[in-house]
């Protein structure tokens, strides 16, 4: 059984350290993995509207039975609407697709806004993305005003680099409750991790087991480790993030993985020495870098 451990965000909430991510996670089978999630002990559960399964996690919230107070849910706002204006009426797209009344944490989801539209990604006649002219502190103005409307608890981002954060605190009269982002131990970001600290910003790792057949997780040292501590690759990793004071939301659909991630184990010096060296006089390694997808430097 997992040791249940939570983390406080700078509203007062708790936050699971350990969640379930939905990202890739196809319609016809991410009601089942939601529903395993929570039978075997999970209430931290990570959504957004363009993964395109929020209709089918809600229904696996709504049949799990556990009362809506246990749970944490998150989801977040798609780079197309991301005009003041069109912030509210996602959300509510949002909670209607999860059947639900509000959510615990809710994101900008990444720091760049594509044209208003139905198209979740815009593009010209020759392929280009199309962008909206919304400054991202615009439309974090927008997400401090659902605070009141109790359909949201708290208000977040993801994918901010500290440059980023730095220009959006300057005006922000909420100090966002968390950021979203791509952390393991290929890709650590110890800046990121201490600025979020001295400002209060909770950090959530997605991503936490690199992406699907990443080389990371047949990592020779991460294999030694899980040996030590008659393991698995996937639980060092996880381990490794909350004892970074992270929460991690490995994403997975298949029942003895989704039960298997939620074994704690705890590393120790040794373990953390050898996992903080694999990136030590190397670059860090990104898994998901809108670079590759967008042709966006987000991060940089």
């Amino acid at each position: 059984m997992s040791l249940g451990r939570f983390a406080k965000l700078n509203t007062g909430a708790s936050i699971p350290h350990v969640g379930l991510g939905t990202w890739q996670s196809k319609p016809d089978v991410v009601k089942h993995a939601v529903k395993v999630a929570l039978q075997s002990g999970y209430r931290h559960i990570d959504c957004a509207w363009i993964y395109g399964n929020e209709k089918e996690v809600g229904e696996a919230i709504r049949e799990s039975n556990i009362p809506r107070s246990e749970l944490f849910i998150t989801t977040k706002l798609w780079n197309n609407s991301h005009r003041p204006e069109e912030v509210l009426p996602a959300l509510e797209t949002s909670l209607k697709n999860l059947g639900l009344d509000y959510v615990d944490l809710y994101l900008i989801h990444w720091p760049i806004a594509f044209k208003s539209g139905p198209a979740a990604v815009a593009r010209d006649s020759e392929g280009k993305l199309l962008f909206e002219n919304v400054d991202f502190t615009e439309t974090y103005k927008a997400m401090e005003a659902l605070i009141p409307t109790g359909k949201t608890k708290a208000i977040g981002v993801s994918n901010f680099s500290i440059k980023n954060l730095e220009k959006l605190l300057a005006s922000a009269k909420i100090v966002p409750a968390a950021n979203q982002v791509e952390l393991h131990p290929e890709n650590p970001q110890w800046e990121l991790l201490e600025f979020c600290k001295a400002k209060g910003i909770h950090l959530t790792a997605y991503s936490p087991l690199g992406s699907t057949d990443s080389p990371l997780i047949k990592r020779e040292e991460i294999s030694k480790i899980a040996q030590k501590h008659n393991s698995n690759n996937a639980n060092v990793l996880i381990a490794w993030g909350v004892q970074r004071g992270t929460s991690v939301i490995p994403k997975s659909t298949t029942e003895s993985r989704i039960i298997s991630n939620f074994q704690d184990i705890v590393l120790d010096e040794e373990d953390l020495k050898t996992l903080k060296a694999i990136t030590e006089g190397k670059a860090p390694h990104r898994y998901c870098d809108p670079k590759d997808f967008w042709g966006v430097d987000i991060f940089n």
